[in-house]
């Protein structure tokens, strides 16, 4: 199991780098590569909608490699996942500037972002099967949490990256060409991944099943006329948890240098202190779901959301390091407590002949109802109330729906991983 548990967190932190030094590079320098004659506010908004574009592609991917992953494995499929990413992400990094091939540049830009939208939609069901279908059920949570890990370690090590160019070159350089090493270097990382994965066998609960228990429809529709419910309800009570981490991890990086006029450097620094708060909650929330299920951890992220929401900003806007730093770090640390648990909770709400499709589908409709749109409509905000607490205000409304769907869920935590349908949907 630990070296399962290593394989599935290894590829989730390496696809979700690559996945978020776009998001970094977006909120850094787009805006003047890609956008230059918009100006700062619209350029940089339009390179968070790019961003936001991946999220849009994410539920595509998550039927496109649900489907195979449902029909073929998960090994296979999350192997081809990490080949896209990877591939796509160079291909950025080697991407011309608006200044050298015009128009071209920005419309590639969007075909590579919707490339890495339709990766990482793939991914993550299919990393946490890898675990959550080999786990004893009595510490499912425990060993589900390692492919969590990626957002968390895969954000920290980002924001390291390019605190590293930041602070070894200037901001001329870091412009022309610095921004490109993170995108470029990502190869090296690529590699190590089908490394590891290469190395591991199917799923036991995938390799078990028999004909008898292989979908006859396509998976995605087995999951749309089966369980839509659940599909829906566990979207609604993850929506939360994407909403806070991408806020953070994109919006605040802009939000941080271009508003509050703190050094890149710092808030860079910062992100890695927040990732790391969000990895620590993330380990408590998915361990102590074994012990008190996963529904009451999730129930318990999005209330404590509730109030983070609305005192992480106005600590944001003293505009200090410090402030700026604890207000990051309450904004990332609430989102582990719930998205610790749904590792396994998402998984065992459906059975083994579509899990990959309807785990897949529940978690990336939540992305792009909490992070593709909610950073949007936060620089829309900031722009006509000119204070970011009315985003507070915002995630403080989001985390209140989570909580209601998340109260119209099962707890899962007794569920068999297996070839058999879970138990209904109930009311609390």
């Amino acid at each position: 199991m630990r070296r399962i548990a290593l394989a599935s967190m290894t590829g989730t932190v390496i696809e979700f780098y690559d996945f978020f030094i776009y998001g970094t590079a977006a909120a850094l320098v787009f805006n003047k590569v890609f956008f230059p004659e918009l100006g700062a506010a619209a350029g940089t908004a339009l390179a968070l909608a790019t961003f936001g574009v991946a999220f849009v592609a994410r539920p595509f991917g998550s039927v496109l490699f649900g489907h195979y992953g449902d029909k073929l494995g998960r090994k296979r499929t999350l192997v081809t996942t990490l080949l896209l990413m990877g591939l796509s992400t160079l291909a950025i990094g080697l991407l011309p500037s608006t200044g050298v091939i015009g128009w071209v540049a920005p419309a590639l830009l969007v075909l590579l972002r919707i490339l890495q939208g339709l990766a990482v939609g793939g991914e993550w069901a299919g990393a946490t099967l890898l675990t959550a279908e080999n786990a004893p059920a009595k510490v499912r949570g425990k060993y589900a949490l390692y492919p969590q890990l990626g957002p968390s370690v895969a954000f920290a090590l980002a924001s390291a990256t390019f605190l590293t160019t930041a602070l070894t070159m200037s901001n001329e350089a870091f412009l022309a060409w610095g921004w490109r090493i993170p995108f470029i270097g990502s190869v090296v990382l690529v590699a190590l991944g089908l490394y590891v994965r290469l190395a591991i066998t199917e799923t036991a609960a995938f390799a078990k099943r028999n004909e008898a228990q292989v979908a006859k429809k396509l998976p995605v529709a087995d999951v749309l006329t089966r369980q839509p419910k659940e599909v829906l309800l566990g979207a609604g009570s993850t929506m939360a948890v994407f909403a806070f981490f991408y806020i953070g991890v994109t919006y605040l990086t802009s939000y941080g240098t271009q508003q509050l006029g703190l050094p890149r450097p710092t808030v860079l620094a910062m992100g890695i202190v927040g990732g790391l708060v969000f990895a620590g909650t993330t380990i408590a929330g998915a361990i102590l779901s074994d012990r008190v299920g996963r529904r009451k951890m999730v129930i318990i992220g999005n209330a404590v959301s509730v109030v983070g929401g609305l005192i992480a900003f106005p600590i944001i806007d003293l505009g200090t390091a410090a402030s700026f730093g604890l207000g990051l770090a309450i904004v990332l640390g609430v989102v582990g407590i719930a998205y610790g648990p749904i590792g396994a909770q998402l998984p065992e709400l459906f059975p083994t002949r579509y899990r990959y499709t309807g785990a897949g589908m529940a978690y990336n409709l939540a992305g792009v109802l909490g992070g593709g749109v909610v950073p949007l409509i936060a620089t829309a905000l900031v722009a006509t109330y000119a204070s970011s607490m009315a985003i507070g205000f915002l995630l403080a409304g989001l985390s209140v729906i989570s909580l209601a769907c998340t109260l119209l869920l099962p707890d899962s935590a007794d569920e068999t991983i297996s070839a058999e349908a879970p138990a209904p949907v109930a009311a609390a």
